[in-house]
């Protein structure tokens, strides 16, 4: 998978940016079609602010897309991450269903 991180108006630490990969590594056991993934961080006011964190996954045939905001920059991606985690899960799922469905038409037909 291929990742892109991107820090705007600031100078990410190298610690976030392993977190992020990490987590992101972990959404691979749910589902092996994914081609790559973009995050964006960025802050909503330089003091005292919210920070953002924004992840847009591709996959085959589809694009999901998870936003988060918080105190930190480390639990904006884990909640950026399980979101996209649910996503992944709910297109598997509908994977899952529309082939179950071809093969009961392929099967009822003479």
């Amino acid at each position: 998978m291929h990742i892109q991180i991107t820090a705007r108006h600031f100078k990410m630490h190298e610690s976030i940016r392993e977190h992020i990969t990490k987590e992101l590594e972990k959404l691979e056991k749910f589902f092996d079609g994914i081609i790559g993934c973009e995050v964006v961080l960025f802050y909503e006011r330089p003091q005292n602010s919210r920070k953002h964190c924004e992840m847009t996954l591709k996959v085959k045939g589809e694009t999901l897309f998870a936003a988060a905001d918080s105190d930190d920059f480390l639990k904006s991606v884990d909640m950026s991450v399980e979101k996209l985690e649910r996503q992944l899960k709910k297109y598997k799922d509908k994977l899952r269903e529309k082939n179950k469905r071809v093969v009961r038409e392929v099967n009822a037909k003479p």
